[in-house]
């Protein structure tokens, strides 16, 4: 198993704010090498500003839900991870998120990482057994 940092857990805490203020990009690739797709997300007290997102108050609702742990996580011990591969299929989400700079790259290459794609998958697009789409 690999050690990773946290995935995100059922829901915001209380220094999470419900209705955050996005910008944010998302750059996804299905496969190495492979076209490019850039999606744009930008909301202000959660009501959407714009967005080339299929389903973006979803999209919203996923971020402000795991968005701080997901986008910053904290420090703590590594975390066991199951060695298990959900494709190559990776997506770099840039921007802000409440003013913070936002830097992020979201891969399915154990079961760590499947988890944090799911969490966001109306951000990042779906992967089997998600409800997100692209």
């Amino acid at each position: 198993m690999n050690a990773t940092p946290a995935s995100p857990g059922p829901g915001p805490g209380p220094d999470l704010p419900p209705d955050p203020d996005l910008e944010l990009t998302v750059a996804l690739t299905h496969a190495p090498g492979g076209p490019e797709h850039v999606f744009t997300l930008v909301s202000r007290s959660g009501q959407l500003v714009e967005s080339t997102l299929p389903d973006p108050a979803a999209a919203i609702a996923a971020v402000g839900r795991f968005g701080e742990r997901i986008f910053f996580p904290e420090p703590g011990p590594p975390k066991l991870c199951t060695q298990q591969y959900g494709g190559p299929q990776v997506a770099v989400v840039t921007g802000t998120f409440n003013g913070r700079a936002v830097n992020s790259r979201f891969s399915l290459t154990d079961g760590c990482e499947i988890a944090r794609w799911r969490a966001l998958s109306p951000l990042l697009g779906g992967v089997a057994g998600s409800t997100g789409a692209i």
